[in-house]
């Protein structure tokens, strides 16, 4: 049986945009089958399922394709951020702690 687990991604450090959050990815989990091509030196695998990486609006969409196809899941829950608001005048107040 398949194994696979399914995750949303955490936001990236390098952006403030969430668009890439709202979207569930579900990775296969395999054993590395690697081997070195002896004429090239690359490195190769016969395993093709650790390149695909399919993608899901919705949780549920994912699940029913998981038992569809008789895969295992391994659901890995987002974390949630908190969000504090800010104003600019905070900066300059004299209860801030510094």
């Amino acid at each position: 049986m398949l194994r696979a687990r399914l995750y949303k991604p955490s936001k990236t450090s390098m952006q403030s945009g969430k668009e890439k959050t709202k979207i569930w990815f579900l990775d296969f989990l395999l054993s590395p089958t690697f081997f070195k091509d002896k004429v090239t030196g690359w490195t190769g695998s016969t395993n093709t399922l650790s390149q695909v990486k399919l993608k899901f609006k919705t949780i549920e969409e994912a699940v029913q394709y998981a038992q569809h196809h008789k895969i295992e899941l391994l659901i890995e829950e987002p974390k949630r951020s908190v969000f504090h608001p800010k104003n600019y005048s905070d900066n300059f107040s004299f209860d801030r702690v510094v």
